[in-house]
Parts: C-alpha cells; structure tokens; sequence
C-alpha cells in the first residue's frame, strides 16, 4: 500500500488511536505529580532532597531523546510506543510501592527514571505517527493531539486528587494507573498505521521522532547550532519550559505549605493548572491566527507571570487558585510555538527542532533542584517566583519566533516535494486560513 493510498477510515482510526496514546501519556506522569505531596511526607523528604528525587525522571526523560529517533524507525511507532508505555507504567508501579511500602527513595528513583524515559520515548515516537496521520489528513490536528495530552493531565490530576482525599495509597493508585495506562496504550497503538503506510510521511515532515536528539545524516545539525535564530529560540523555550516544569513538580506541595491546604486541595490546585493549560491550548490555535505568534506569546508570557505573583501572595486560597489558571493559560502556547518556530523551514526541520529541544528540555534537568534549593532557603511557595523571573527578561526574546521566509524546494534534492500542510495554511500559526 502506498504512502497516499491509506484508506480513510484506516487514517480515522489512526487519528482515534494517537489521540488515546496522547492522552494516556499525559495521565502517566500527572498521576505521579499528583501525588508528590504525599510521597514527600512518606519519605520524609525536605525540598532540596525532594527536587533531587523529582530530577530522576527528568534525566530519564532527557536520556531517552538520543535514542528515540532510533527505537522508533526500528521498531516502528506502534512497536516503539507499547514498549516504551510498557517501560513507564512499570516504573508507575515501581514508584507506588517504593513509596508505600518500601519508603526506599533510591527504588523511588530509578522508577521515576524509567516512567521518564518511558515517556519521553514514547513522546518521539507517538508524534511520529502524528506527523503521518496528519499528513494522510491533508490538515493541521497536531495541536488536536497535544490538547488530548493535556486532557490526560487533567484525568491523572483528577484522579489522583480524589485518591487523595479519599486515602487511597499510593502504591494501589499508581498501580491502577499503570494497568490503564499500558492496557490502553496496547489496544490504541493496533490502529496505527502500518508501517509501510506511516514510514514516507515521516519523512517528508522531518519530525523530531525521525531523528532523536540529532539530526539526520546531511541535514546540518551542527550548522543549526550555530544559528542565532535557532538558539534564541532554544533559550526562550528553556523559559517557557521552566514556567511549565515548575508547576508540574511543585505546584500541590508549594500549596499544601505555603497555602497550609490539604493534599487534596494541593492535587486540585495541579489539576487547575493543567485543565488552564487545555484550554489555553485549544483556544490559543485561533488566537494564533488572527494576531499572530509574537504579539500572542508576548501576552501570554505577561499573563503567565501575573498569575505565579497571584498564586503566591494571595492570602485567600481561591484567589491563587485563579492565579494558578492564568499561570496555566499564560505557559500554554510555549512548547507548541517554539517548536512551530523552529520547524518553519520543513527542510531544516530535524536538525533545528532537534536544537531547540536540546535546549528546552534543559529546564526540567535544572528545575526542579533550583526550586527545591530555593525552597529550603524560602520555602516553596516563595520560590516560585522564580517563574516571573525569568518570563519578563525572556520577552526580549519573543521576536526570534515570527514566521521564517521559506526557502524554494529543490526537487530531489532529499526533501519532500509536497509541502507539510495544505495550500491555504497561514504561516503565523499553521492553521489553515
């Protein structure tokens, strides 16, 4: 079967299935972030030792990007992404009953390990099978896919806040978690593609998947580190990033102390932020499109900041959870933006995609022991602050991420000829006009 001959109900369930992955990935690790408050006072962490512990899984995560590209063109994106959600949900399971029951930070560790890179694997690899859907589509729905993640935060947030306030251990709700989250993933990953089908398209669209970390041979991956654009990019990504990462990891335990709420409370605060962050990602593709990514990302970023002060002074719990919300709309447009950014040349895609996310992805190393060393100096819910920080000076960066002039294709010249969205699509925000 040829590259564009894929049925179109086979493409429908395809879309269905990434979809499912998407959204399961999400809840992997907002189930394990949901209940950090409680495994911190489990094991009796103070902030410093408990951001040590949080930096596992980023390290997993980040390890996982020099050899996503290459499990995934092995294997192929179904194969690679059941084996890598298989790798998280076993890590889910590692972490629940090394907190539980063990109350063994070392095991804690290295199941945070693998659930990152599990996931982060699995990241690569399902956005493979995204760019091909999409393609098959002859239409933008990657950010369709990225708001399935987000709703997958927002059921793990969900859940793991009722678990909470209902007493339920952590060993017997990662274990849940798990179990849903690999049965899920192996019934959803039989609708890929095949990957006779998935394989052409990936390569037209030089995903990041195709190409891990690095770039493919001859796509001029050290050339893209030496360009001023791609790094300004990476730089405000690594902000944005951070924004994002901060409260993923300390959002419910900065509440839980600072705030003096429940853990209940602290896991709904988390689920706040990422049910902001949907949204913010559903509506901001619409926003995109009629002002375009510089002024977009600019308020944002503003709004982003406002929010982290509001979260921290208020003296009045509902009052930081509206903080919280525009925290979460105000970081939700910067991942997807700065990776459009960096991918306006479909050519030179793989290699600057593969920079920037170098660079991004270096706030989650840096996070979490920055927060937590903070934290022990001025508790946790002041060291948020860091956030606004760092987003008001990263506005002067902003300007680096408008539309780059594409560059005429070259037949045979090892690109693909067609181009990666249908004629019509704008190019501020890659939605069609």
């Amino acid at each position: 079967m040829s590259a564009t001959t894929a049925p179109a109900r086979q493409v429908r369930a395809a879309r269905t299935a990434v979809a499912v992955v998407f959204g399961l990935n999400g809840l992997t690790l907002s189930s394990w972030f949901a209940r950090v408050p409680a495994a911190r006072d489990a094991l009796g962490l103070s902030a410093g030792r408990l951001g040590l512990l949080l930096l596992t899984l980023s390290v997993g995560a980040v390890l996982a990007l020099p050899t996503a590209g290459a499990v995934a063109h092995r294997l192929g994106a179904a194969r690679a992404v059941a084996v890598a959600a298989a790798l998280a949900a076993g890590g889910l399971t590692l972490v629940g009953v090394a907190t539980g029951a063990w109350r063994l930070a070392p095991a804690v560790g290295a199941g945070l390990f693998a659930i990152g890179y599990g996931s982060g694997t699995c990241e690569v690899a399902m956005n493979v099978e995204a760019a091909a859907v999409e393609r098959r589509l002859g239409r933008t729905i990657m950010p369709r896919f990225h708001a399935a993640w987000s709703l997958g935060t927002v059921a793990g947030a969900g859940a793991g806040a009722a678990c909470a306030r209902a007493d339920v251990p952590i060993a017997v709700h990662l274990f849940a978690a798990a179990v849903v989250v690999a049965a899920g993933t192996l019934a959803a990953v039989r609708s890929f593609l095949p990957r006779a089908v998935a394989e052409p398209a990936d390569r037209a669209v030089g995903s990041v998947g195709r190409s891990g970390a690095g770039a493919p041979s001859g796509s001029g991956a050290l050339a893209a580190w030496r360009e001023p654009r791609t790094l300004l990019i990476g730089l405000l990504l690594l902000v944005l990033a951070l924004a994002e990462g901060t409260a993923n990891d300390w959002l419910a335990v900065a509440f839980v102390d600072g705030h003096q709420v429940s853990a209940a409370a602290g896991a709904l605060s988390f689920g706040v932020f990422v049910a902001a962050m949907t949204f913010g990602r559903i509506a901001g593709t619409v926003a995109l499109d009629r002002w375009g990514r510089v002024p977009v990302l600019q308020a944002t970023m503003v709004l982003a900041a406002g929010g982290v002060a509001i979260a921290v002074f208020a003296g009045a719990w509902p009052v930081a959870v509206l903080g919280v919300a525009l925290w979460g709309v105000g970081a939700s447009l910067g991942f997807p933006v700065g990776m459009s950014a960096a991918a306006d040349d479909e050519r030179r895609a793989p290699a600057r995609v593969s920079v920037v996310a170098v660079i991004g992805y270096t706030a989650f190393l840096a996070g979490p022991p920055v927060v937590g060393l903070l934290g022990d100096q001025v508790g946790v819910l002041r060291s948020l602050l860091v956030v606004p920080l760092l987003l008001l000076p990263a506005l002067a960066l902003v300007p680096a991420t408008a539309p780059a002039p594409r560059e005429p294709v070259v037949p045979g010249s090892g690109s693909s000829d067609m181009p990666l969205l249908p004629e019509g699509t704008t190019a501020r925000s890659g939605k069609a006009g």
